[in-house]
């Protein structure tokens, strides 16, 4: 199974202020769609009310929330270990958020689907720094003329 984390980050690492993303690329939210439909998105409740239309349509939409809530089009989990058992059986299942589901995250992921931008954002949520003696990158895809900023789709799997 592929355990994914989806995310965009600026230079410093910044992902959001806000609840908001730190800016707008239209073709990294074609991408993705692309990547995650199909399969299994998790989410922290945070991420979920900033998302504008709620769940996101062909995907399995986890909300991890430490108490009794629930979110519509979603399933609820407590735990991380509640979501390994919830998706034991998906091939591919993506964290896309927040800050604190991606740290949690980080043990239980093999791939990351990071695109960098290529510009740095006053930010108040932040990615865990990549550690590239864990981490190998293999896979990059340049944007670098792309408006309004350059950005790179870059996946690291775990070494």
């Amino acid at each position: 199974m592929e355990i994914a984390s989806i995310v965009a980050i600026a230079k410093n690492y910044g992902i959001g202020k806000n609840n908001e993303l730190l800016c707008h690329l239209p073709q990294d939210l074609k991408h993705f769609k692309e990547i995650t439909s199909g399969h299994t998105v998790v989410m922290g409740s945070n991420t979920f009310y900033s998302l504008p239309k709620g769940a996101l349509p062909n995907r399995r939409n986890i909300v991890l929330f430490p108490e009794e809530k629930t979110f519509p089009g979603c399933e609820t989990a407590h735990s991380f270990p509640e979501i390994m058992e919830l998706c034991k059986n998906d091939d591919k299942v993506f964290f896309m958020g927040g800050a604190m589901v991606y740290r949690q995250a980080m043990e239980y992921v093999n791939t990351l689907y990071i695109t960098w931008i290529h510009h740095e954002f006053e930010a108040d949520v932040f990615f865990p720094e990549i550690d590239l003696n864990i981490w190998q990158e293999v896979e990059r895809e340049d944007h670098l003329d792309a408006e309004p900023y350059a950005f790179s789709y870059v996946r690291y799997v775990r070494k």
